[in-house]
């Protein structure tokens, strides 16, 4: 009997739009990294501590809609909902570069996160929409590839930018390509299979099919307030929380803590913060592939962020003795705590059903958020503080300690790989 697998199409069609999506919303969150690496501060007279808290309070404003953006997109729409949240973080982002006084761009950091907040579950919805439970590992790893991916270009030309037209305009440039987006967005995107022109009458039942059989073995959860409850998606979130700590304490700050510990200009600096992502890119990649044909979700996260919280322990103890094998390691933590994004959201909707999931996708990624507060602003202020990234490089290596711990108590369906191909 021949075999094929479920409408091949969907992954041309589906994984640039998205990737693309969330590479602009990661353009418009990460570049403040350059700025207050490249006179921002010093053109508002920001102080180190007020530097740590606009780092910061972008991930606060992020923290408090994720639910409401969740709800949106799973009851409604999830297309509409992101068309407005790329003009309107655009918008927010290009506003930056135009800001005189520190406290006009406080409520540009904080409107900034709450505009960006329903862009990640609405985006795992629309995903889990499309694609089955064997698939989503690497579906969301196209999806949050985004991410480094993103870093790894925009370190390089933000250098760049910054160097030749200075920060405002690096701003004003970086917030532009989200509202064009957004329109082709809106043309190119529909929510579920069923609205796809693209696809033919027998590829949309089939695909339709496989997302409903999968909800089968799945235990009844009527409301989002009995999700919230459910001590594993407690745990996650949890976990969550700590891992954040380590990710956004190094993306926020990784090109001052370059710049100003191998006394690099910001070009330089650009070229080297671009590394960690790169390597990122390459692991996110393997261990989407190795946890879908596995179904190890579980081992695969555990493991890598307790390879990242040993890179950061070890650039604790070098210290600023040897730069060179000190930004090794951060190479090796960078791409580490990045590699199970894919696998770890994977994990949510093989533990709740599909009407409760995008809600519980949410919390943890609001717990994420907290998490990422936490850990720009505390690394932010300890390299100020301290003069050094030392006291960082601890504290996000017991960051990590925690996630992995957290990891390792939640218990996580043990499933067979599922069978995503039908028969022809």
């Amino acid at each position: 009997m021949e075999i094929k697998k479920l409408a091949p199409s969907r992954w041309l069609k589906i994984i640039p739009l998205v990737f693309i999506t969330y590479s602009l919303a990661y353009l418009d969150r990460a570049n403040y990294s350059f700025g207050a690496a490249s006179g921002l501060a010093k053109d508002l007279n920001i102080t180190a501590a007020s530097s740590s808290l606009l780092g910061a309070l972008f991930f606060l404003g992020y923290f408090f809609f994720q639910i409401p953006g969740a709800t949106y997109a799973a009851n409604k729409s999830a297309k509409k909902l992101v068309f407005w949240c790329l003009i309107l973080w655009g918008m927010c982002a290009a506003a930056t570069g135009m800001v005189t006084d520190i406290k006009f761009l406080y409520i540009i950091r904080f409107t900034l996160g709450v505009v960006e907040s329903a862009v990640m579950p609405a985006m795992l919805i629309f995903l889990s929409n499309w694609f089955t439970k064997g698939e989503r590992s690497r579906a969301n790893t196209f999806l949050i590839l985004g991410n480094p991916v993103t870093v790894l270009w925009m370190s390089i030309v933000s250098g760049y930018l910054v160097n030749g037209v200075g920060w405002r305009m690096m701003f004003i440039i970086e917030g532009l390509p989200s509202i064009i987006w957004a329109f082709f967005w809106w043309k190119l995107v529909k929510d579920k299979p069923k609205d796809a022109k693209w696809l033919s009458e027998n590829d949309k039942k089939e695909v339709e099919k496989a997302l409903l059989d999968e909800q089968q073995g799945i235990k009844e959860v009527k409301n989002y307030r009995e999700a919230f409850k459910n001590p594993k998606v407690i745990m996650l979130s949890i976990q969550y929380f700590f891992w954040s700590i380590g990710v956004y304490g190094f993306v926020m700050w990784l090109p001052s803590i370059i710049k100003n510990a191998g006394n690099t200009g910001i070009v330089a600096a650009g070229w080297l913060s671009a590394v960690p992502y790169l390597l990122a890119v390459i692991m996110m990649l393997s261990v989407s592939y190795y946890a879908d044909r596995t179904m190890n979700r579980k081992g695969v996260v555990w493991i890598c962020l307790l390879i990242g919280a040993i890179c950061f322990y070890g650039s604790y103890l070098i210290g600023p003795s040897n730069f060179w094998l000190s930004y090794a390691l951060l190479v090796v933590a960078g791409g580490a705590m990045y590699a199970p994004y894919g696998p770890f959201f994977a994990i949510i909707p093989e533990l709740l059903p599909r009407n409760v999931a995008g809600g519980a996708m949410a919390l943890i990624n609001s717990f994420g958020a907290l998490g990422s507060f936490v850990g720009s602003y505390i690394v932010g202020y300890l390299n100020g503080s301290t003069g050094s990234p030392d006291a960082s490089y601890m504290f996000m290596s017991l960051a990590l300690v925690a996630s992995v711990i957290m990891t390792l108590v939640v218990k996580t369906p043990s499933s067979k790989v599922p069978d995503n191909k039908i028969a022809a």
